[in-house]
């Protein structure tokens, strides 16, 4: 039986990194939902603070039924994303009726800074602490503190927690 993980954080916390690791160890797709809204069109706008809520569920009726299909045939996917609006989260897991965990990697917004930093399209200082107070206006899912832990920790600590949904 398939399933899906949902895999939630502010910019520079490693949930891409996170992911990919994840995606091998549980022969998983990875849907990255940034590249889906630029995709699509529905991405930030200059002067946002943020992408409305509306575009994300917008993105959502698009894609929902495409990862219906995957989940379907048998594939797990991991979305991995900021999931920054609650309403969000609650359209995915109730229109997607398969086995499912949501993750929050924590981090402090100093991390999450010199992260970003580091990598290529950087969003900047300003963006990052705005998405993560975003992130962070609400808990949902099992919380994953990612400080003082590297990667591999980071997986086997969502293996754990995973192990369930493939039974």
């Amino acid at each position: 039986m398939s399933y899906y993980v949902i895999i939630r954080g502010p910019a520079g916390v490693g949930k891409s990194t996170v992911s990919k690791i994840l995606a091998k160890k549980i022969n998983a797709d990875v849907v990255n939902f940034d590249s889906i809204m630029d995709k699509l069109g529905l991405d930030y706008v200059s002067g946002d603070k943020w992408i409305p809520l509306h575009k994300f569920l917008k993105a959502d009726e698009i894609m929902l039924p495409k990862f219906e299909e995957k989940l379907i045939r048998g594939n797990n996917l991991i979305l991995d994303g900021n999931f920054y609006h609650k309403e969000q989260i609650e359209d995915i897991t109730s229109r997607l009726n398969f086995k499912h965990m949501v993750f929050t990697l924590k981090a402090d917004l100093r991390s999450c800074i010199e992260r970003d930093r580091s990598r290529e399209g950087m969003l900047g200082e300003q963006a990052t602490e705005d998405v993560f107070r975003l992130v962070y206006a609400f808990d949902y899912g099992i919380d994953i503190d990612t400080e003082n832990k590297d990667v591999i920790q980071i997986v086997e600590e969502i293996m754990r927690n995973i192990s369930a949904l493939s039974q």
